[in-house]
């Protein structure tokens, strides 16, 4: 049996093997999910994605689950306990975007019903699917990024630049950008390439 193609950057570390497989690409369409990956993008600003993945489950614990109507309860308390934590990032800025995210995105809930239906309305609610071939043609952002970071920002959500918008996408399943080699893009909807 042969091994599985995978795509370039998933390298050969345990965890982000188990990350690629089982969570990149994903659609995601449930509010935690969003909130924690949202979170966790913001969080991974200026640092590599295997630091955060090695510190999500600190993450978790430390931001009630990404329960977002406990954490927009936080206080400054919350804030100077949670920079005492080194299970997490601790950036004060980082932090307290988290507490004010939470709250921007209880706002969009009782607007849209859903975190997941704001951003999924850029997509018309289906994933894309651009078909990269190779690690040098994924994007760091798009014109879709770019409008959603617009529309977050004007909301009041912060480290949300199109950047981490569109590695929020990828993660989420707004977009497909598993390489077509890979096994994981014809499982998430890929066709095959002609």
């Amino acid at each position: 049996m042969s091994a599985l193609i995978r795509c370039e950057w998933a390298g050969n570390d345990p965890l982000m093997l188990a990350y690629h497989d089982e969570e990149w690409g994903v659609p995601a369409r449930d509010d935690r999910t969003l909130f924690e990956f949202l979170t966790l993008e913001g969080a991974q600003a200026g640092l590599s994605w295997m630091t955060i993945l090695r510190k999500r489950d600190g993450y978790r614990r430390a931001f009630a689950s990404f329960d977002p109507g406990a954490v927009a309860g936080f206080t400054t308390a919350d804030v100077e306990r949670l920079l005492a934590d080194p299970s997490i990032v601790r950036n004060r800025a980082k932090i307290v975007s988290t507490i004010e995210n939470a709250r921007a995105l209880l706002a969009i809930q009782a607007e849209r019903g859903s975190f997941a239906a704001l951003l999924w309305s850029f997509v018309d609610g289906e994933p894309l699917q651009p078909s990269r071939r190779s690690l040098s043609e994924l994007p760091s952002e798009t014109p879709i990024a770019r409008a959603i970071s617009k529309d977050l920002r004007g909301r009041g959500l912060r480290f949300v630049g199109p950047t981490i918008v569109y590695a929020l996408m990828q993660a989420c399943g707004l977009v497909n950008d598993h390489q077509t080699n890979c096994f994981r893009w014809r499982e998430l909807g890929g066709e095959r390439p002609a």
